[in-house]
């Protein structure tokens, strides 16, 4: 599935975006995460991110900051749908674009992504709030609650290449963002919210602690070919909480 279109820049480049969602309940995941995420000490330090300051996200433009959800119990890896030949300087417009894309176009309250990552390794803030506490994104309709969204700047269907700084960047956020005694590797246990996602509202769906978008929802969404570095990420976001 596929959101509408989105313009870049003064070329007005059209592009597909995955579908993300919005406005789910905070239902509670398996294990819920009750205690105060400004108290929880990360397993993983917190990596270089750009600000939403930095790449000059229109605070107007938010219709209502998104409540905190509780410890991050499972990531939602995605692709953006961008072309890959992006130039990294100019990710601040295209990030700019994304945003409006998606709150005048599909109605949400801002961008749906909690990060974003670009080919040169670049991790943005992507929903206002993410880098300081856990924000409850629009990324992953069923299962936004307690769960982080990670977006891929660029289209990885079958056969396009990876860029290994891409997975790097990624890794860093996942690594970061999870709770304590989450393990990269497993699964976990999260309630659907909503009856459009893969399962039934109020289903226990068991998924890896990284799984990609097409895995809560009917979607191609990571992409082919990022799907299938899944492993490799886990791996890398796994090495990193080791240390």
């Amino acid at each position: 599935m596929w959101s509408r279109r989105l313009a870049l820049g003064a070329g007005a480049v059209v592009l597909p975006l995955a579908l993300l969602a919005v406005r789910d309940a905070a239902v509670r995941s398996d294990p819920p995460g009750r205690h105060d995420p400004a108290a929880i000490r990360p397993a993983a330090p917190r990596p270089a991110i750009v600000s939403r300051q930095k790449w000059d996200a229109d605070e107007d433009l938010v219709r209502e900051r998104a409540p905190y959800s509780g410890a991050v119990s499972a990531v939602f890896v995605h692709h953006t749908g961008h072309p890959n030949g992006y130039d990294c300087a100019d990710v601040p417009e295209l990030l700019r674009s994304l945003q409006t894309e998606h709150v005048t176009h599909e109605g949400w309250d801002d961008i749906g992504y909690n990060f974003v990552v670009d080919r040169c390794g670049t991790i943005y803030e992507g929903r206002a709030g993410s880098a300081n506490r856990p924000v409850r994104g629009a990324h992953a309709k069923g299962f936004n609650a307690h769960t982080v969204g990670i977006a891929a700047l660029g289209t990885f269907t079958e056969g396009v290449p990876v860029p290994g700084e891409l997975i790097a960047g990624m890794a860093k956020v996942a690594a970061w963002k999870l709770r304590p005694g989450a393990d990269p590797r497993g699964t976990v246990r999260l309630t659907s919210s909503n009856d459009e996602s893969r399962y039934d509202k109020g289903d226990k769906a068991e998924l890896d602690v990284i799984s990609g978008h097409r895995d809560g929802y009917e979607t191609d969404c990571p992409g082919e070919a990022l799907y299938q570095r899944l492993p490799a990420l886990r791996e890398a976001v796994a090495r990193l909480r080791d240390r």
